[in-house]
């Protein structure tokens, strides 16, 4: 196996490098083939995974957690449980390299065994545990143990080497780090899978309950005709030690089994109790009382034919991955109702928030409202003291251009007047012009003719107070009517 630090997907042709050649296995969206590696010759399995294209897609295997599967499988290094040699991607799959695990599965080779001691039972059980206590040291729980995934490395031995395979599922448990799933096989998942309860590593320990159940008796404790059925009775740990099925079998296997299969994850037995567990040790022991005890063993043979009959039961009627998508979607619809839970109490919260809001604003409304009612009364008040200063004005403009009407009208009058007087004057001043002239003939007439009185200094003088009282009789009636006609049109205007 390379070092933790290897190349993770290899951008290369897995081609290049390795020859693929039998199919040994598949699943809902893997295909395992055996493969050799062209540089060494050495045989490994190439784990064809899926890749799913699109988040919109439900076809193939989500990138984040086939790289979850490779980074655990990266970490772990026992002999009990499968090595990633390297790992290639291409456009529609990743592919891991992986130890060859060519000893099939181990139900099926005790299957074909006539009959199986509690001391052998307990070897493999050991071995589980062993590769379990591993994975839970290093806090990863594998969350899918069941007989398919539990695979000998070669069955060619009295006692096969066991290897815990397919990580597809497993996860690293951290510290104050709540996780839910549903997932796993229906027939090997504990109650608080089932139930949607934060999980951990003791899903593991029912799971191995499970499996020496079935073990030793050939029989499922949980299995119902349905897979609603099969997940009551485990909620309800609905199962019993039937006498047809365990006549033969210990009580401290029963011990062993009934510790593992408790409800409450506290009082489950932990990896480390379970191999220390008298059942384990006692078969494991060394000296005359292991001669003992396998003389009791070998005097209550447990029976394989039921094992053998379930084994086939579960490769005829099941594909060999059977790891349900319905959990998977299932388990979705569980997130997303808890979503919606919460969305739904944001939106509570938002009404209230809303409501509170509508609230002030009616309040400001209501204010606003009496305001502008002030307001409008008190505008409406202006308006109409605008109307009626805006009529008194009208009608003092009426007046007043009735008066502009009626001062026209007497300057009219006036100029009328005017032009009379002036054609008066006109003819008067043409009348004294000519009486004028008349007198000043006459005076030169006397000026020619001097009589014996001696007028001649007489008639200049008089000629000229003649003319100067002429001219201001002339000046003065002129005037004087042309000032009395004047203000008679104006009195006339006035009133």
């Amino acid at each position: 196996m390379k070092s933790p630090g290897m190349a993770v997907f290899k951008q290369q042709k897995v081609e290049d490098v390795y020859e693929i050649g039998e199919e040994l296995g598949s699943g809902q969206f893997a295909i395992v083939k055996k493969c050799l590696e062209k540089s060494t010759g050495a045989e490994y399995a190439a784990k064809f995974i899926k890749k799913r294209q699109s988040r919109a897609s439900r076809r193939g295997v989500r990138r984040e957690e086939i790289e979850r599967e490779v980074k655990i499988l990266q970490q772990i290094l026992h002999t009990n449980i499968i090595k990633l040699h390297d790992v290639y991607e291409n456009k529609t799959d990743v592919v891991l390299i992986l130890e060859l695990v060519s000893g099939g599965e181990l139900f099926d080779f005790l299957a074909q065994k006539e009959s199986l001691s509690e001391e052998e039972a307990t070897q493999f059980i050991k071995q589980i545990l062993e590769g379990v206590s591993y994975l839970h040291t290093k806090k990863i729980a594998h969350f899918d143990l069941k007989p398919e995934n539990i695979m000998l490395l070669d069955k060619n031995i009295p006692i096969p080497h066991i290897k815990l395979i397919d990580f597809g599922l497993a996860h690293e448990i951290e510290d104050g780090v709540e996780f839910k799933n549903i997932f796993g096989t229906p027939e090997f998942v504990a109650p608080e899978i089932v139930n949607y309860e934060p999980l951990g590593l003791p899903a593991d320990m029912w799971s191995i309950g499970v499996i020496t159940y079935i073990l030793l008796s050939g029989a499922s404790p949980f299995l119902g005709e349905t897979k609603q059925e099969t997940l009551a009775n485990i909620t309800a740990v609905s199962y019993d030690f039937d006498e047809e099925f365990f006549s033969q079998t210990s009580d401290l296997a029963k011990d062993f089994i009934r510790k593992l299969l408790v409800k409450d994850t506290r009082k489950r037995l932990a990896i480390q109790e379970a191999l220390t567990h008298p059942w384990i040790t006692t078969h494991q022991s060394k000296g005359g009382s292991k001669a003992h005890l396998s003389k009791r063993a070998e005097n209550r043979p447990l029976r394989t034919k039921r094992l053998k009959e379930y084994t086939l039961k579960c490769h005829s009627s099941m594909p060999p991955n059977k790891t349900y998508i319905n959990f998977e979607r299932f388990a979705r619809v569980v997130d997303d109702l808890s979503g919606m839970e919460r969305s739904f109490g944001a939106v509570a919260a938002s009404h209230d928030s809303l409501q509170e809001d509508l609230d002030a604003l009616v309040s400001i409304y209501d204010e606003k409202e009496a305001w502008y009612k002030e307001e409008h009364e008190s505008v409406r008040h202006e308006l109409s003291q605008l109307k009626y200063e805006y009529r008194k004005v009208e009608s003092l403009k009426k007046h007043l251009q009735e008066d502009i009407h009626a001062v026209g009208a007497s300057l009219a009058g006036v100029t009328g007047k005017y032009l009379d007087l002036q054609s008066q004057y006109e003819a008067l001043s043409k009348e004294v012009s000519e009486e004028l002239k008349w007198l000043q003939d006459w005076t030169r007439t006397l000026q020619l003719d001097p009589g014996p009185d001696s007028l001649g200094g007489f008639v200049p003088a008089c000629n000229r107070d003649l003319s100067e009282s002429l001219m201001e009789l002339l000046n003065r009636s002129c005037c004087e009517e042309f000032l009395a006609a004047l203000n008679l049109g104006v009195a006339k205007a006035s009133q």
